[in-house]
Order: structure tokens, then C-alpha cells, then sequence
């Protein structure tokens, strides 16, 4: 029987995320879990940073920057991606949201010291750029929403262009919708009724007024616009030399374990 996974159990997670062949330093919960709109049918998105052993690192054989498994976990979908740390550091340095999201993720399957760290360090990684991210992430849900009017690529299109606006303006990487339509001021006063339209299944059709919806998202794309000229984030991040020492500490840790 297929279980209703608008609910999550941790727990349960971080059994499935043991099985990994390398050390995770985290995995946490992505995806529409994250967002503040899973349906009862929803995939579950799990990413992390996984740890190579110094012998997979340094030799003419390397090992995988990158892994991807699934999962079939009562009817559902469980999908974990995690990226080498020396990989998720250089993504983590450009200007890309997603790996923010991900390692400030609040849904947190397993942790560690080194995750803390990171944490930590991830205001110093926080850039004007990374309106760009939410900028181009949020045209292309926008096509997909007027292809299939699924309430799905709108709730992305929404939600990316909140978390941008909110981003150039509290210097604070926010993903999850509910908190959004708190905290930025020109959140649709409809978003919560998406929400709550989308539960019932992963790929239902939007229902409202499409004219005032694109009226809105046109306004967002100004908005987040004006915020990221408004911003004072800096162009480029400055956590180089913190993060290259991280790095090197973990490899050496890995090397005389």
C-alpha cells in the first residue's frame, strides 16, 4: 500500500541513507518536501556530500564525484544524490542555490561535524549572482507551467522568484513557501490554496485565473530584479580559503583513518 508522503519519518531516512558505500558528512531532505508542498504521491528528495577515501582520491583511479541510488520505500520514490565534498565545495562556490538549499535544509536526514562547519561558512558563500540561479530556474518552470498547466511548475516558478527577492534582501537563503509568503511582502495571497490544491496528487492541473497568476509572476521577475540591484551582497563569495582548508583537513583525516 502506498503511503501518504506529504508526512516524512527521518528516522527511517537516515536507516536507507547507512546503506551508502562512502561516509556521508550530510544528506537532507530536497525537493518538494522542502518547499512547503509535497503531494500524498510525492518522490522523496534526498542530497548530501559524501567523503572519498584518500586511495580513490590521489591515484590514477579515482572514485565517484558523484553518486545516485533509489529507492522503492512503501509505493514511494527515494532518491539520493550526493556529490564528493571537494565537488559539493566548488559547486557550493558559484552561484548556485540549489546546493545552498540543500546544505541549510532544516529536513536533516544524517549530520556531522564537518556539516556544521559548512553551515557555518555558507553566509560567506552567499552572492548578488545567485539571483541569476533563481532567475533562470524560475523561466524555465514558467514555460513548463504554460505547456501543462500543472500546479506543480507554478508552485517552482513562485517559490524560486520568494526565495530569490528574499535572498537579495535578508542576506538569508529561505525555501519553504510557507515561510516565504510571511516574509516577502508581495507573496500571492493565493499561495497557500496551491498548496493545499497540490496535496492531492504530484501532477493536478492549476484551476484559477491564469491571467491573474502570469500578472503576478511578471511582477516577481521585476521584483527580484529590483532586489538584486538593491542588494549588498557582494559579487563573489569570500569563503575560499575556509573551505580549502576544510577540504584538506577531511582528506587527511580520511588518509590516516
Amino acid at each position: 500500500m502506498s503511503r501518504d508522503m506529504t508526512v516524512l519519518d527521518l528516522d527511517e531516512l537516515a536507516d536507507v541513507v547507512g546503506e551508502q558505500p562512502y561516509p556521508l558528512l550530510f544528506a537532507t531532505v530536497s525537493g518538494a518536501h522542502l518547499y512547503g508542498f509535497p503531494s500524498k504521491d510525492s518522490d522523496v528528495d534526498l542530497r548530501g556530500a559524501h567523503l572519498l577515501p584518500a586511495a580513490e582520491v590521489v591515484g590514477l583511479r579515482t572514485g565517484p564525484e558523484t553518486l545516485s541510488r533509489m529507492w522503492d520505500r512503501d509505493g514511494a520514490e527515494v532518491d539520493l544524490v550526493s556529490h564528493d565534498i571537494a565537488k559539493f565545495l566548488r559547486l557550493l562556490l558559484r552561484r548556485n542555490g540549489y546546493v545552498l538549499e540543500q546544505l541549510l535544509s532544516p529536513l536533516v536526514v544524517t549530520t556531522s561535524a564537518a556539516h556544521a562547519e559548512l553551515v557555518g561558512l555558507a553566509p560567506l558563500c552567499l552572492t548578488r549572482h545567485h539571483a541569476e540561479h533563481y532567475r533562470g530556474f524560475a523561466t524555465t518552470q514558467w514555460a513548463l507551467f504554460g505547456r501543462t498547466g500543472e500546479l506543480k511548475p507554478l508552485l517552482y516558478t513562485l517559490r524560486v522568484l520568494l526565495t530569490g527577492i528574499h535572498l537579495m534582501r535578508a542576506h538569508e537563503t529561505v525555501a519553504d513557501v510557507g515561510l516565504l509568503a510571511d516574509v516577502v511582502p508581495e507573496a500571492p495571497a493565493y499561495l497557500a490554496d496551491l498548496v493545499t490544491a497540490k496535496r492531492s496528487g504530484e501532477h493536478d492541473r492549476f484551476e484559477g485565473a491564469h491571467d491573474r497568476v502570469a500578472d503576478d509572476v511578471t511582477q516577481l521577475f521585476v521584483t527580484l530584479a529590483e532586489a538584486q540591484a538593491a542588494t549588498t551582497l557582494p559579487d563573489a563569495p569570500s569563503a575560499h580559503a575556509e573551505l580549502h582548508d576544510l577540504l584538506v583537513r577531511l582528506r587527511l583525516s580520511a588518509a590516516s583513518a
